[in-house]
């Protein structure tokens, strides 16, 4: 049986997909984004983020979602002992990509139904 080696963190408004526990930011970038679903924004972002960096050799993604008065702030990044110094341009301009931002923002729009602190 296949086991989901994820760790999904929801604590209060904020929400934590890692790797590893506890979560750790050796590289980062965050960017803001309207109210979505936390959960489904973080698993597309992960996911995209993966693909960006997954020549780097040791990295463990993490995406953290808090919210604030004014929608989420998105910090994406994780731990990697070592990274080459373009490491947090690159993700940053994978949270900035009109088109990836597009596409994860209708995956994880809200339903009428959900609250705002999903």
């Amino acid at each position: 049986m296949k086991r989901n080696r994820w760790h999904s963190v929801q604590n209060g408004g904020d929400y934590t997909l890692s790797r590893r526990l506890p979560a750790k930011f050796d590289v980062f970038a965050i960017e803001k984004f309207p109210f979505v679903n936390k959960r489904k924004l973080a698993l597309q972002v992960r996911q995209d983020l993966w693909r960006e960096l997954r020549g780097l050799r040791g990295f463990s993604p993490v995406i953290h979602i808090s919210t604030t008065s004014e929608g989420l702030l998105l910090k994406a990044g994780g731990e990697c002992a070592k990274f080459p110094p373009d490491t947090e341009s690159r993700i940053k301009s994978l949270l900035e990509n009109p088109k990836k931002r597009a596409r994860w923002l209708a995956w994880s729009k809200l339903r009428d139904a959900q609250k705002i602190t999903d």
